[in-house]
């Protein structure tokens, strides 16, 4: 490769400084060189000469190598448009998937060399490297261009995609970066019209000599004609030159395979039920968007080539022949579509002919039977729509009676505000100085700058406030509801896309005025907005839009902020089905949606409706008035309780910084917040309900003990007694909120009896879930414990369960208190009943604690028990447990104090006496019944069931006797059972 300056000495001019160009030209005393390049931009940006000899015969070498060199493009950015995806690719694919970062890097590492440029033709070669184990891979690359732009590129890779290959974009950016390494030629006319006749037959004949198997056949087909005087090619002054760019009438643009367009398009709607299919199809409506930003004309081609593969879709005949609608991902394919050529044909920089053609091939397509119709039924003949508000052990007055445009501007199908808004604040788009390209800028996301352009002809006015009242008339219009699900999201998809286009603008004073202009009129715009004192059931809440006004007026006008979203927060269809005064019931039940059918997206609402709500009390902190005014409204229009519950977390999250004292009102407001979601919620049990209740005690407890004292005082209207004894008084009495309230011992004790009188209260209307909790909370204050003891045992008579009863009773003796215990484990007892055959009961566990309680208190209590214990269980197993316990060992000391006795109880005296004749008898009955229905499988497990019967029949005197005769009388009445018998036999005799 020859060194930069032996290159220049072949006529390669150096790189000019065009900035130097330009300001030397503006001084007036610019080099000749200088003015020269800039010269030479300038015609090679704006035209060519009609014929080649009148191109470059007629200006100087130097002039005319200058024209060649600035006709190639000089920015990346068109390069990087035409070789990189519409979309930012994922994460860790940036490398694999966009073209011109793989040609950014193949220039980096030197893979570029062989470049040539003749006239207005480029070429190179590109060294690849090839994968593990495969050779290097070389591709020959030419490209051709004209007037600074790409209009024919040619790779040996072979590559069929719409953008150009790593290895058109490696050769590009290398002339575009060293374009002084590049070796420049004129076009190959102006080389051969220096030549004599013999230069040219030498160079004829090298040419073909070097070819002959490629190009012989052509250059004798063409000897002949030239020799023939009457041929075509005689008659045309001139030839062809490949290298010497296209003439002045000729079309101007960069290079676009459309034959591949279209055939990826229908590829890519042939599998139009992919995920990834859709994606694609966006991202070239993505690159469409890009073009005609860069107002290149391939946008509308590409637009044209896309639109007529969708019309020729074959599923578009199979569902207008079924009658039936499009999928949600195929219908917002064709709003995209819609919306482009909403775009195409408003765009400014278009010529009329260029608008009239693309209006004849639209109106065209509109009349193909398959062209779908927009979506929805937007004409609203369905029933009237009426206001919300005003009269007609008043309406007449404002001049509307019914809503005054069902169709909507925002969502239509057309999305002619949000069309009309991008094409004006397009108008005011300041160009980026630098872009991001490549991956070690990394992909951050630069904020678009606006600046207020002058409408021509409109004093005062600018593009920018255009944009701004366009969006917001919209946006503020009062109209229905669209029909259809489909209908519905794109309204919500519409307004976030319109609001994300107004929070990129940055507000100067004057868009201020213009905000507070069209605030204003949109609260005084009757019938005719949806700000307006008359709102009617189908109209499109204000919420989302309320909120951005809301955000840009407080700092500059915070009466006409508050005043705007207060009158924003309705939600007329919840107003009208629901009456004044008619309980609400709660979003989470499923009646609830039935009750709507139509609004398919109220929740999405609903949650839009809270959003509102949780800015303006973020923004009300510190100002009463403010503050009790959003409340009314919240209390007023939000119905839904968790949505109300996640306002209040808000509240008081914002009123209780960490670094500052806590806001009291806002503080308060949370808490009236809670007490509603308390009321709302109190019949209709959520999994939510402990968390909100536990909540509502912690923002009590910040407020202070008044307010805790109140919620427990006042709990029968926001707590069940479970609750109120178990969380609430429990909670309210923790040490850590005692340590957090600060009290003095008199508070303290206030405190504390608050929440034993809760508990006593809950534990006389619910002594089954709460007798426990008011015992433990009642332990240190005597007069309270005994009447939660008395609540325990007028329960008991009034049918408090046998498991509750041990559970008090395990409480008691764990406290110390066994003839408590004792007293209770026999009511339970008294109302427990356990069949022959419930040996696994789930009160055996408790019998058995109760048993061992009475034994340890002595023979008394162990008397008073053994009839209970008879009469309430029938189960020989438990009842031969129970007696073995009771003859392991003495009975404890009675409960005068007597001596414990000396020696074990036997089984065959008093009190035990009874218990085993009962457990006697349980065998026999059991045995019985058992032996019914008894089946050969379990004939093993009955000789064990007599096994451990005949342990109990030995514990009494004549206890052998007494089990002999029971054998035998098996043997005669189950005589037939000849098996079993013979096993009792042998283990019995």
């Amino acid at each position: 490769m020859e060194p930069p300056a032996a290159k220049r000495s072949r006529g390669c001019p150096a790189e000019p400084d065009e900035r130097d160009a330009g300001a030397g030209a503006a001084r007036g005393q610019g080099r000749p060189e200088a003015l020269l390049d800039l010269s030479a931009k300038r015609v090679a940006e704006s035209w060519a000469f009609e014929q080649v000899e009148e191109r470059f015969s007629r200006v100087p070498e130097p002039v005319q190598k200058r024209i060649v060199f600035w006709s190639f493009p000089r920015s990346e950015r068109e390069i990087c448009m035409y070789s990189s995806l519409g979309y930012p690719p994922p994460e860790g694919e940036h490398d694999a998937r966009v073209p011109f970062t793989r040609g950014l890097h193949l220039l980096q590492s030197g893979a570029v060399d062989r470049v040539l440029q003749v006239g207005f033709h480029l070429s190179g070669n590109i060294r690849e490297p090839g994968g593990p184990g495969e050779p290097e891979r070389l591709y020959h690359v030419s490209i051709s261009f004209d007037r600074c732009k790409i209009t024919s590129v040619s790779c040996g890779c072979d590559n069929r995609d719409l953008f150009y290959c790593a290895h058109v974009v490696a050769l590009s950016l290398y002339r575009i970066r060293h374009a002084r390494q590049v070796e420049l030629r004129l076009p190959i006319s102006e080389t051969l019209s220096q030549m004599n006749r013999d230069q040219l037959q030498k160079f004829v004949q090298y040419l073909i000599s070097a070819h002959h198997t490629e190009v012989l056949p052509t250059a004798q087909r063409l000897a002949d004609e030239i020799l023939l005087l009457g041929s075509e090619i005689n008659l045309v002054h001139g030839a062809p030159d490949p290298t010497a760019g296209a003439g002045i009438e000729d079309a101007n643009c960069w290079h676009l395979d459309e034959e591949q367009i279209q055939e990826q398009v229908k590829q890519l709607l042939s599998n139009g039920g992919y995920y990834g299919a859709s994606q694609q199809l966006r991202s070239m409506f993505s690159k469409v968007r890009e073009m005609l930003r860069m107002r290149d004309s391939n946008g509308a081609r590409m637009l044209i080539l896309m639109t007529e593969q969708f019309l020729q879709d074959p599923r578009l005949a199979l569902w207008r022949q079924q009658g039936a609608g499009m999928t949600d991902k195929c219908r917002q394919l064709w709003d995209e579509l819609g919306a482009l050529w909403v775009c195409v044909v408003l765009s400014p920089h278009c010529k009329p002919e260029e608008r009239a053609g693309w209006l004849q091939l639209l109106s065209r397509w509109d009349k193909l039977d398959v062209c779908p119709l927009e979506e929805g039924n937007y004409s609203f003949d369905g029933p009237s729509l009426q206001p919300t508000v005003a009269p007609i052990p008043e309406l007449l007055q404002k001049g509307s009676t019914c809503i005054t445009n069902t169709e909507g501007w925002v969502g239509h199908p057309l999305d002619p505000i949000g069309c009309l808004c991008r094409a004006l604040l397009e108008a005011c788009r300041l160009e980026e100085e630098t872009l991001t390209l490549y991956p070690d800028s990394g992909p951050e996301k630069r904020k678009v700058a606006y600046q207020h352009v002058p409408v021509p002809g409109s004093p005062g006015e600018s593009y920018l406030v255009l944009a701004l009242e366009v969006a917001l008339l919209g946006l503020g219009q009062q109209r229905a509801l669209p029909e259809g699900l489909y209908a519905q999201d794109k309204v919500v998809r519409n307004e976030e896309q319109l609001l994300a286009l107004l929070e990129e603008v940055e507000l100067d004073e004057r868009l201020v005025q213009v905000l507070r202009k069209q605030a204003g009129l949109l609260l005084e715009g009757g019938p005719f907005s949806g700000f307006g004192e008359v709102l009617f059931r189908e109209s499109v809440p204000m919420h989302t839009c309320a909120r951005y006004l809301f955000t840009a007026l407080l700092p500059h006008d915070p009466d006409l902020a508050y005043r705007l979203a207060l009158r924003a927060m309705r939600l007329p269809v919840l107003e009208t089905a629901f009456p004044a005064g008619e309980p609400h019931p709660s979003p989470l039940d499923s009646i609830m949606s039935n009750r709507f059918p139509r609004w398919f997206i109220l929740g999405h609402l609903e949650t839009r409706q809270c959003e509102l709500a949780s800015t303006m009390l973020t923004a009300a902190k510190g100002d009463p008035k403010w503050l009790h005014a959003v409340l009314g409204s919240i209390q007023q229009n939000i119905h839904s309780p968790a949505l109300l519950f996640k306002l209040a977390q808000d509240a008081c999250k914002t009123a209780t910084p960490v670094s500052a004292p806590p806001d009291t009102t806002l503080l308060g407001i949370a808490l009236e917040l809670g007490l509603q979601v308390m009321r709302m919620t109190l019949n209709i049990m959520t999994w939510r309900r402990r968390e909100m209740v536990r909540w509502l005690v912690s923002c009590a407890t910040e407020i202070g003990p008044q307010a805790l004292m109140n919620i427990m005082q006042n709990w029968y209207s926001l707590f069940t007694p479970v609750e109120a004894a178990t969380i609430v008084a429990v909670t309210g009495t923790t040490h850590a909120t005692l340590l957090r309230l600060q009290l003095d011992t008199p508070r303290r004790e206030e405190l504390w009896a608050c929440a034993r009188t809760l508990a006593l209260q809950c534990a006389m209307k619910d002594p089954q879930n709460c007798a426990l909790p008011a015992l433990t909370l009642c332990e240190k204050n005597h007069s309270a414990f005994e009447a939660a003891y008395q609540i325990v045992l007028d329960a008991a008579a009034g049918g408090l369960g046998h498991a509750h009863l041990f559970t008090v009773a395990r409480y008691m003796e764990h406290r110390g208190l066994p003839l408590r215990a004792y007293k209770l484990a026999t009511l339970a007892l008294a109302q427990l009943s356990i069949a022959f055959n419930q040996d696994s009961h789930p009160a055996v566990n408790d019998v058995l604690w109760a048993c061992s309680l009475s034994h340890s208190l002595g023979r008394h209590e162990l008397s008073a028990i053994v009839p209970l214990i008879i009469r309430s269980i029938h189960c020989a197993p438990m009842l031969s447990d129970i007696l073995r316990r009771w003859t392991l060992s003495a009975p404890g000391l009675g409960p005068l104090g007597a001596r414990r006795a000396t020696k074990p109880l036997g089984a065959d005296r008093a009190p035990l006496c009874q218990l085993l004749d009962a457990a006697v008898t349980a065998y026999i009955t059991t045995s019985h019944s058992r032996l019914t229905h008894i089946s050969p499988r379990h004939y093993g497990d009955f000789i064990e069931f007599l096994g451990k019967a005949r342990e109990t029949f030995l514990l009494a005197p004549d206890g052998h006797l007494q089990f002999a005769q029971f054998l035998e009388n098996l043997k005669q009445t189950y005589k037939g059972k000849k098996k079993l018998m013979l096993l009792v036999r042998e283990r019995f005799g």
